[in-house]
């Protein structure tokens, strides 16, 4: 037996159906999952730029969610680097998950190892050298850039640790 709501409900679905042809209801955006074990290597990563032996993947970026930030995942081996750069279009962070080595900043190099959270407002030189016999791991994020071309990305012109 169908109640008076149910009844109110599917007359006033088929009006709206009848008036607009929205056929179903969405409860605003939908929400973006994936693994790290199924998001690519971010590929074309030039050693030019500053992009020294990286493993780079984006988690979350415009082109695989929309999103207007990026989340990335990255692995510097032993010797790795992303040498000194800055985003002119938004800030970054990144956590460092396991290893050590140096932050790069305007003072020069700063030891860094497991656990240390550092925040790049945008214009900020910046970046990261492995300078340990292990892998480095490293959380990061672009807020208010959701790719790289977006980010305004700079790398250092004078190729020295600042």
């Amino acid at each position: 037996m169908t109640s008076k709501g149910e009844k109110i409900g599917a007359a006033l679905a088929k009006a709206v159906k009848a008036t607009t042809g929205i056929t179903k209801a969405t409860l605003g955006p939908e929400m973006y999952r994936t693994n790290i074990r199924n998001v690519p290597k971010v590929e074309g990563l030039k050693r030019d730029d500053g992009w020294i032996d990286m493993q780079v993947q984006f988690l979350i970026d415009k082109k695989s969610a929309g999103a207007d930030h990026v989340v990335g995942w990255t692995v510097l081996k032993p010797g790795a680097s992303h040498e000194c750069h800055r985003h002119h279009n938004c800030d970054e962070f990144f956590i460092v998950l396991k290893g050590q080595g140096h932050v790069i900043t305007d003072q020069g190099l700063e030891p860094s190892g497991a656990g240390d959270v550092v925040y790049s407002p945008r214009g900020c030189w910046h970046g990261f050298n492995n300078t340990s016999g292990e892998d480095v791991i490293l959380v990061w994020g672009w807020m208010g850039a959701g790719s790289i071309e977006d980010s305004g990305y700079e790398a250092d012109p004078d190729r020295h640790n600042r």
